[in-house]
């Protein structure tokens, strides 16, 4: 799939980002790894992707001063960030249409190869799609790592940081991500926004993660599929200085292998 338009989150965390404050720079994008900045390794990914499109969502000036110096394929447009990730979300996709790319700009070590088998992975029936790698696959690619994994009766899977609203009915899974973010200090709420059924199957080990993730969709009135990376690296962001760390020791060991 080439020729698709991308979203790139960049907005910034309320108060101090403890990783942009441990690198000594004003904003997460504008950390340096190998010499070029988190904002420019993830635009450069999805411009050798075959972007056609990259809209950056920040409300940093100097993350849209430094997008518009870059110079690529894709179109680079910057559009203001909400005040969170779904809302930011749903603004663009509204704004833009679907299909829609969405990933974030601390995805330090991403990849071309990652986003290209992302989207030819996602089943054709699925409105919205959501990249994810086993543990033995992050483990195998990065011994140690520590990672948030989801348990599920089939394996732990990580979050990839990379989803495709494919069509328009993706907006109503958007939807209930913000509801959910909106209440994420109160349990009680999610538990009645996602059912109790759903939350007891996960809680004892009884959902699988397709049909978890079908669940979930159904639930948003969309149809949704995760699909598994084989790339182990595709599930390491840069949240912590621990994870700054060991991006920095992976570039430092060489380039990064199409197998990892």
């Amino acid at each position: 799939m080439t020729g698709f338009t991308a979203l790139l989150l960049a907005g910034s965390r309320p108060g101090d980002d403890p990783v942009a404050a441990y690198a000594g720079v004003g904003h997460k994008g504008l950390i340096e790894l190998a010499g070029e900045t988190l904002l420019a390794r993830v635009l450069h990914a999805l411009d050798a992707a075959g972007a056609a499109r990259v809209f950056v969502s920040t409300d940093a000036p100097e993350i849209a001063a430094a997008a518009g110096k870059l110079r690529l394929k894709a179109e680079v447009r910057v559009v203001p960030a909400a005040e969170s990730p779904s809302r930011s979300v749903g603004q663009a996709a509204e704004a833009t249409g679907t299909p829609l790319l969405v990933t974030t700009v601390d995805h330090a070590l991403l990849r071309p190869e990652w986003v290209r088998q992302f989207l030819d992975a996602v089943p054709a029936e699925a409105d919205i799609a959501v990249l994810v790698a086993p543990e033995a696959v992050v483990q195998a690619a990065a011994p140690g790592t520590r990672r948030t994994y989801l348990r599920m009766r089939d394996g732990r899977f990580s979050g990839c940081n990379l989803f495709l609203l494919r069509t328009p009915r993706a907006l109503s899974a958007v939807a209930l991500w913000r509801r959910v973010e909106a209440h994420r200090k109160q349990p009680w709420r999610i538990a009645g926004l996602l059912g109790p059924q759903m939350l007891l199957g996960y809680g004892l080990g009884l959902l699988t993660l397709d049909g978890a993730v079908r669940r979930l969709g159904r639930k948003a009135g969309a149809t949704a599929a995760a699909v598994r990376t084989p790339y182990g690296l595709a599930a390491v962001d840069v949240d912590q200085p621990a994870d700054l760390d060991l991006v920095r020791s992976i570039v430092a060991a060489g380039p990064i292998s199409e197998t990892c």
